[in-house]
Protein backbone atom coordinates (compact mmCIF):
# COMPACT_ATOMS: atom_id res chain seq x y z
CA UNK A 1 0.00 0.00 0.00
CA UNK A 2 1.39 3.40 -0.48
CA UNK A 3 1.03 5.91 2.50
CA UNK A 4 -2.32 7.49 1.77
CA UNK A 5 -3.79 4.09 0.61
CA UNK A 6 -2.40 3.20 4.12
CA UNK A 7 -3.86 6.48 6.23
CA UNK A 8 -7.18 5.51 4.25
CA UNK A 9 -7.52 2.15 5.38
CA UNK A 10 -6.08 3.31 9.22
CA UNK A 11 -9.03 6.00 9.20
CA UNK A 12 -11.90 3.56 8.06
CA UNK A 13 -10.36 0.77 10.33
CA UNK A 14 -10.30 3.12 13.14
CA UNK A 15 -13.62 4.52 12.36
CA UNK A 16 -15.34 1.54 12.69
CA UNK A 17 -13.70 -0.04 15.59
CA UNK A 18 -14.10 3.39 17.70
CA UNK A 19 -17.83 4.73 16.53
CA UNK A 20 -19.73 1.75 17.57
CA UNK A 21 -17.53 2.31 21.49
CA UNK A 22 -18.98 5.73 21.05
CA UNK A 23 -22.53 4.67 20.45
CA UNK A 24 -22.94 2.02 22.61
CA UNK A 25 -21.45 4.36 25.19
CA UNK A 26 -24.52 6.54 25.11
CA UNK A 27 -26.96 4.18 24.64
CA UNK A 28 -25.78 2.44 27.75
CA UNK A 29 -25.94 5.62 29.49
CA UNK A 30 -29.18 7.12 28.34
CA UNK A 31 -31.33 4.09 27.99
CA UNK A 32 -29.76 1.18 28.99
CA UNK A 33 -29.83 0.04 25.65
CA UNK A 34 -26.49 -1.36 24.05
CA UNK A 35 -25.94 -0.36 20.28
CA UNK A 36 -27.02 -3.50 19.33
CA UNK A 37 -30.22 -3.93 20.92
CA UNK A 38 -31.35 -0.48 19.36
CA UNK A 39 -30.40 -1.75 16.09
CA UNK A 40 -32.89 -4.69 16.60
CA UNK A 41 -35.66 -2.45 17.76
CA UNK A 42 -34.88 -0.06 15.28
CA UNK A 43 -34.97 -2.55 12.92
CA UNK A 44 -38.47 -4.23 14.41
CA UNK A 45 -39.91 -0.45 14.20
CA UNK A 46 -39.08 -0.05 10.39
CA UNK A 47 -41.15 -3.84 9.76
CA UNK A 48 -44.53 -4.27 8.85
CA UNK A 49 -46.61 -4.47 11.95
CA UNK A 50 -43.21 -4.13 13.29
CA UNK A 51 -42.42 -7.49 13.32
CA UNK A 52 -40.03 -10.16 11.93
CA UNK A 53 -39.02 -13.50 11.61
CA UNK A 54 -36.33 -14.30 14.14
CA UNK A 55 -34.10 -15.20 11.00
CA UNK A 56 -34.79 -12.30 9.20
CA UNK A 57 -34.27 -9.99 11.95
CA UNK A 58 -30.66 -11.79 12.71
CA UNK A 59 -29.97 -10.97 9.05
CA UNK A 60 -31.61 -7.65 8.88
CA UNK A 61 -29.08 -6.68 12.16
CA UNK A 62 -25.78 -8.82 11.00
CA UNK A 63 -26.22 -11.26 13.63
CA UNK A 64 -26.12 -14.57 14.15
CA UNK A 65 -28.82 -16.84 15.78
CA UNK A 66 -27.74 -17.53 18.82
CA UNK A 67 -26.43 -14.09 19.69
CA UNK A 68 -30.02 -12.43 18.42
CA UNK A 69 -31.71 -15.07 20.73
CA UNK A 70 -30.27 -13.73 23.73
CA UNK A 71 -30.67 -10.59 22.93
CA UNK A 72 -34.53 -10.97 22.26
CA UNK A 73 -34.35 -12.54 25.47
CA UNK A 74 -33.04 -9.80 27.37
CA UNK A 75 -35.21 -6.99 25.57
CA UNK A 76 -38.43 -9.68 26.67
CA UNK A 77 -37.68 -9.43 29.70
CA UNK A 78 -38.37 -5.59 29.94
CA UNK A 79 -41.30 -5.61 28.19
CA UNK A 80 -39.62 -4.40 24.59
CA UNK A 81 -40.61 -7.19 22.50
CA UNK A 82 -42.57 -10.39 22.62
CA UNK A 83 -41.40 -13.25 20.98
CA UNK A 84 -44.97 -15.11 19.32
CA UNK A 85 -45.21 -17.96 16.59
CA UNK A 86 -46.09 -18.00 13.49
CA UNK A 87 -49.51 -18.84 12.76
CA UNK A 88 -48.60 -20.91 9.34
CA UNK A 89 -45.62 -22.93 10.61
CA UNK A 90 -44.67 -23.88 14.51
CA UNK A 91 -41.31 -23.47 13.75
CA UNK A 92 -41.07 -20.61 13.24
CA UNK A 93 -40.89 -17.78 15.83
CA UNK A 94 -41.42 -13.74 15.33
CA UNK A 95 -40.34 -10.94 16.59
CA UNK A 96 -42.81 -7.80 17.65
CA UNK A 97 -42.04 -4.75 18.88
CA UNK A 98 -43.99 -3.92 21.84
CA UNK A 99 -45.42 -0.52 22.34
CA UNK A 100 -43.22 -0.10 25.54
CA UNK A 101 -40.31 -1.35 22.86
CA UNK A 102 -41.98 1.73 20.69
CA UNK A 103 -41.56 4.23 23.65
CA UNK A 104 -37.91 3.04 24.49
CA UNK A 105 -37.21 3.63 21.01
CA UNK A 106 -38.68 6.97 20.57
CA UNK A 107 -36.84 8.21 23.84
CA UNK A 108 -33.68 6.63 23.11
CA UNK A 109 -33.63 8.26 19.42
CA UNK A 110 -32.98 12.47 20.48
CA UNK A 111 -29.88 11.79 22.30
CA UNK A 112 -28.71 8.78 19.74
CA UNK A 113 -28.89 11.62 16.93
CA UNK A 114 -27.51 13.93 19.20
CA UNK A 115 -24.30 11.94 19.09
CA UNK A 116 -24.58 10.92 15.76
CA UNK A 117 -24.43 14.76 14.92
CA UNK A 118 -21.77 15.57 17.34
CA UNK A 119 -19.22 13.35 16.32
CA UNK A 120 -20.11 12.56 12.73
CA UNK A 121 -22.42 15.09 10.73
CA UNK A 122 -21.17 18.15 12.37
CA UNK A 123 -17.74 17.52 11.45
CA UNK A 124 -18.62 17.32 8.13
CA UNK A 125 -19.39 19.70 5.34
CA UNK A 126 -22.37 18.77 3.14
CA UNK A 127 -19.80 17.97 0.07
CA UNK A 128 -18.15 15.97 2.83
CA UNK A 129 -21.55 14.59 3.65
CA UNK A 130 -21.82 13.56 0.11
CA UNK A 131 -18.73 12.52 -0.60
CA UNK A 132 -19.05 10.09 2.66
CA UNK A 133 -22.58 8.57 1.36
CA UNK A 134 -20.56 8.52 -2.51
CA UNK A 135 -18.16 6.67 -1.17
CA UNK A 136 -18.99 3.98 1.73
CA UNK A 137 -22.01 2.98 -0.80
CA UNK A 138 -20.03 0.97 -3.05
CA UNK A 139 -18.15 -0.33 0.12
CA UNK A 140 -21.57 -1.64 1.66
CA UNK A 141 -22.75 -2.95 -1.58
CA UNK A 142 -19.59 -5.09 -1.92
CA UNK A 143 -19.72 -6.22 1.96
CA UNK A 144 -23.21 -7.03 1.35
CA UNK A 145 -24.41 -7.85 -2.23
CA UNK A 146 -27.75 -9.17 -0.86
CA UNK A 147 -29.01 -6.38 1.09
CA UNK A 148 -29.05 -8.36 4.17
CA UNK A 149 -28.43 -5.63 6.70
CA UNK A 150 -30.43 -2.79 7.62
CA UNK A 151 -33.67 -0.85 6.86
CA UNK A 152 -33.64 -2.24 3.55
CA UNK A 153 -33.48 -6.17 4.70
CA UNK A 154 -36.27 -5.56 6.94
CA UNK A 155 -38.01 -3.87 3.95
CA UNK A 156 -37.24 -6.71 1.80
CA UNK A 157 -38.69 -9.21 5.03
CA UNK A 158 -41.68 -7.74 5.52
CA UNK A 159 -43.00 -7.46 2.34
CA UNK A 160 -42.89 -11.55 2.22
Amino acid sequence: MTEEQSRAWLALVWTAELLPAALDAQLQTDSGLTHFEFMVIGTLQQAKNSTLRTKDLASATNSTLPRLSRVVGKLAVRDLVERIGADDDARVVNVRLTAAGRRELIRAVPDHIALAKSVVIDRLSDDDLRALTRILAPLVERLDPLHRVGFAAAEKSSSR
